[in-house]
């Protein structure tokens, strides 16, 4: 008896040791969730839809600008006009993805821009083209709205970097497909080959729509509508492990105002505040978290199109043509390099995103930017005085601009988005993210706007200058006060914010308090270590 006494008291024990001694091992990194990847890649087709028009725009209105005799400011008002009638898409995207949903927002996003390219495509007059760029540039305000928020939404804190990445890659792809469209249609007829160009924009529009069939909604926004069970049946899928998704379920629920005890598949939600409350805690009686987020949200944009991205990729054929290069589709051609090495950047930058952290790569990229932007309006400068031909400034410019848009698409590019999806609190962030994309849009349109009067007034070179001091604002601004982000789950946002340039201050005291609560929780292992222990030894 005494042996089976001692056995029975061994077996019993000896169970919690091993357990906890396991809970020393280092942690293992948690697999690539496929699913949250699947979902990621179908939400952010539709940023293509952005990036197929800012690329195709740069080739077709060379030829449109033949076609229609029409002057060069009717051309940037034609270019840029879309970044503005995109301010009315993503003014509704956001009162619209929390009434019908995430998913279903991307199907009207699709069907809208779908309209409008069909309408570019068979356009006869400008008045007829600007109406196109209306409805394209409405599709597009949606598109841009909701699928950083989609994604941010469905993604595990483990690959979320990774993960809202994808929106800024999409657009990268869709500016290559853009500049291949018009390589692809510059032999055509002048009459043709611009409608060609605009036209074929539909069929990505088609791949959005239908990839929503097999998209997930979105577990938060299940979560506000009191759809418990879909929500956690989302979670279960798109999270690293059952402990993570009902953590991620707590916290929504919390930030929902939904008790605890509520796990029933369909519940009650407390009644929300209505828009203009909301508009409130924003705008008008922020506290001081919410409105540091808002600076760094709406500050992120804003530097990211300040900084001239814009003007590269719209006018690049104007840049390369005052670089020397003078036939059409030789021009066109090393767009297709521009593009081609934006898109390789930035999926460079979505694997280092959650491995090197938010502000290490944003900071590289802008300081890079800003070098790249004075050698760039240095060499262009230079070509410009000269009378003859300088080798060595045309290629500085060339290789300038093909190192700015590596640099932006490393860092500012996909951070931008990123950054801005992953800050806001769960009951402001569709709001806040479509007053980011809000500004994002106008300040794309004043660059896009007014680049060739600028070139006309200082010059190409001073233009580029210019966006070289407002890079150079943005690296003083995103250094003082913008947090680190990685790895903190979206719930966890809020308490990082407040204190403006002070931030590290409060980083330091929540990660001294999160060792702290470790450090707690190991002792209390170990004290239930020895008191297992204890009595089996006595036996």
């Amino acid at each position: 008896m005494a042996e089976e006494k001692l056995a029975s008291n061994n077996g019993v024990h000896s169970q919690p040791q091993i357990a906890s001694i396991r809970d020393f091992d280092p942690p293992k990194k948690p697999k690539t969730n496929k699913y949250a990847i699947a979902c990621s890649f179908l939400a952010s087709l539709a940023s293509i839809l952005l990036g197929y028009d800012i690329g195709v725009m740069s080739g077709a209105i060379i030829y449109i600008q033949k076609d229609l005799h029409i002057t060069d400011i009717q051309v940037e008002i034609l270019v840029g006009i879309l970044n503005v009638y995109s301010l009315f898409g993503s003014a509704a995207a956001g009162r619209t993805s929390d009434w019908i949903g995430r998913r279903y927002t991307m199907v009207v996003a699709a069907a809208i821009f779908f309209a409008g390219a069909l309408l570019m495509g068979f356009a006869t007059t400008y008045a007829f083209l600007m109406v196109g760029r209306f409805v394209a540039g409405v599709g597009v305000g949606y598109a841009l709205m909701v699928a950083p928020v989609y994604t941010a939404e469905v993604s595990p804190a483990s690959s979320r970097g990774f993960l809202t990445s994808f929106p800024e890659v999409f657009i990268n792809g869709g500016i290559l497909l853009g500049y291949v469209s018009n390589f692809a249609f510059s032999r055509l007829p002048t009459h043709l080959s611009w409608r060609f160009m605009l036209g074929i924009g539909a069929v990505p529009s088609v791949f959005l729509a239908v990839s929503v069939l097999a998209m997930p909604e979105s577990p938060r926004w299940l979560v506000m509508q009191g759809r418990l069970g879909d929500a956690r049946r989302v979670l279960n899928k798109t999270s690293d492990s059952l402990e993570e998704a009902q953590l991620r379920l707590a916290d929504i629920k919390e930030a929902a105002g939904i008790p605890e005890h509520c796990n029933d598949d369909i519940v009650e939600v407390p009644k929300r505040p209505k828009g203009d409350n909301v508009w409130r805690e924003l705008i008008f009686s922020p506290t001081p978290a919410v409105r540091h987020i808002l600076l760094t949200g709406v500050g992120i944009h804003f530097f990211q199109q300040a900084s001239g991205i814009d003007a590269v990729v719209l006018y690049s054929p104007r840049i390369f043509e005052k670089a020397g290069i003078k036939s059409d589709h030789d021009k066109l051609l090393a767009t297709v390099a521009v593009g081609f090495v934006k898109t390789i950047f930035i999926l460079v930058a979505t694997f280092m995103l959650d491995k090197s952290g938010r502000r290490p790569l944003l900071l590289t990229s802008v300081a890079g930017m800003v070098l790249s932007l004075m050698l760039l309006a240095t060499g262009l400068t230079i070509i410009d005085q000269s009378e003859q031909k300088v080798v060595w400034a045309i290629a500085l410019s060339i290789t300038m601009v093909l190192a700015y848009v590596a640099l932006f698409s490393i860092g500012m590019g996909p951070i931008t988005w990123v950054y801005s999806s992953e800050i806001f609190p769960l009951r402001l962030r569709a709001t806040g993210c479509s007053i980011g994309v809000a500004v994002n849009r106008v300040t794309s349109g004043v660059v896009s706007m007014t680049f060739l009067s600028l070139e006309k007034a200082i010059t190409i070179g001073g233009a580029f200058f210019l966006y070289a001091g407002l890079a150079a604002v943005a690296f003083v601004f995103f250094f003082t006060l913008m947090p680190e982000t990685q790895g903190k789950t979206l719930e966890e946002m809020e308490a990082l914010f407040g204190t403006f340039w002070n931030w590290r201050k409060t980083a330091r005291e929540l990660k001294e308090a999160k060792i702290t609560e470790k450090t707690e929780k190991n002792s209390n292992d170990n004290g239930q270590i020895q008191m297992g222990i204890a009595p089996a030894i006595s036996s």
